[in-house]
């Protein structure tokens, strides 16, 4: 049985089926690396789950939040996730979608409304050094927000004065009769009823979250400022001081537990002590077949030793097994006694010193 040829066909079976090179993963959300510095950014530590699944023993019931200061409201924000409060019971987002509430990441509320500042986005992007997030697509800014706070002037805002004269009123009606008895000219330069003017796009809110690096580790996972707004609030700017802002060392993951590492360094330990034992026991020991194996004699009488231990434990099993009666009654016949403990006691002392006596003659016999 050629076993060395099958254990190296079975070797090199198992480093073809391995890739000989790795593609490299696509990065995981909400992280990024730096081109220049390969500092490896990670904001899944700021992510703030659902009660119902967070993995902590006391989770949070509330997401990010931050005093507005001059601006009349507060914010509340989340990271690489929606918000974790239930938008729906507060009546719902202004001007997004209801399908959409759940991918909220930024909001304020304001006259019991519910305003959001930006969608979930979890690519962070680098602007040089300066790692920032942008939420987008919040709800819409400036006039269409419901009325907008500036006023729009009607053009029919002057009218003419009560106190004109019949006559003047009465070459007016004359003016628009002649003017209704010309016919009209089609212009050039004005457009045809039949197309419509294009819809304006609708501006919709944004927001710019700028980190900065924390090495304080007395100081909270994350503190969020509100920095200010645009002059139509329609871009809301946010400073973000936390350590998850700090380049590091990205992590590899384990794909494997402890338990399987150990397995796999076993296996590749028993592979190579089978392989390089049968290769030695070709070349050097000139062996063939079983014989090939490392330790060939200690594995055959793996067998012998077994059976040896098994009678070993069979029999020290079998004095504790119960007597038999009739082995009772020989030695009750042979000491005269009914079976008394007395003459069982006798008679085991007299068995003994025959045993003692058969000793002797067969040592003299021996030295004879």
């Amino acid at each position: 049985m050629n076993i060395l040829y099958h254990s190296l066909a079975f070797y090199l079976s198992l480093a073809a089926a391995s890739p000989a090179s790795k593609e490299t993963p696509a990065p995981l959300p909400c992280t990024i690396r730096s081109p220049s510095t390969h500092a490896f950014f990670d904001l899944n530590p700021l992510h703030i789950p659902l009660p119902e699944l967070s993995t902590s023993k006391h989770p949070r019931n509330h997401s990010w939040n931050t005093t507005g200061y001059d601006a009349g409201y507060n914010f509340t924000l989340n990271f690489c996730g929606g918000v974790i409060e239930d938008l729906e019971a507060k009546g719902g987002v202004v001007g997004v979608e209801e399908g959409e509430w759940r991918n909220v990441s930024a909001f304020y509320e304001e006259g019991g409304k519910v305003f959001s500042i930006g969608q979930q986005n979890g690519e962070p992007v680098l602007r040089g050094r300066k790692l920032v997030v942008e939420y987008s697509g919040g709800s819409p800014c400036g006039e269409e927000e419901g009325g907008g706070k500036r006023a729009v002037m009607d053009g029919r805002a002057i009218l003419d004065d009560d106190d004109d004269d019949d006559d003047e009123d009465d070459d007016d009606d004359e003016d628009k009769d002649d003017e209704k008895k010309k016919p009209k000219k089609p212009s050039k330069n004005k457009p045809s009823d039949s197309k419509k003017p294009p819809t304006k796009p609708v501006r919709r809110k944004n927001t710019l979250i700028s980190f900065l690096c924390s090495h304080d580790p007395t100081a909270p996972l994350l503190g969020l400022s509100y920095i200010g707004s645009s002059p139509d609030s329609c871009t809301y700017f946010f400073e973000a001081r936390s350590s998850a802002g700090c380049g590091g060392i990205e992590t590899a993951k384990q794909t494997l537990s402890p338990s399987g590492v150990f397995g796999v360094i076993v296996a590749i330990a028993i592979a190579v002590y089978i392989v390089g034992g049968c290769v030695y026991g070709r070349v050097v020991g000139q062996q063939r077949g079983w014989r090939q194996l490392p330790n060939y004699g200690l594995w055959a009488g793996i067998g012998g030793f077994v059976r040896d231990i098994f009678v070993i434990l069979t029999s020290s099993c079998a004095r504790f097994l119960p007597s038999r009666r009739g082995y009772q009654r020989v030695n009750g016949g042979l000491n005269g006694s009914t079976g008394s403990g007395r003459g069982i006691a006798r008679g085991r002392g007299d068995s003994s010193d025959a045993e003692n006596r058969l000793i002797d003659e067969l040592n003299e016999e021996w030295d004879d």
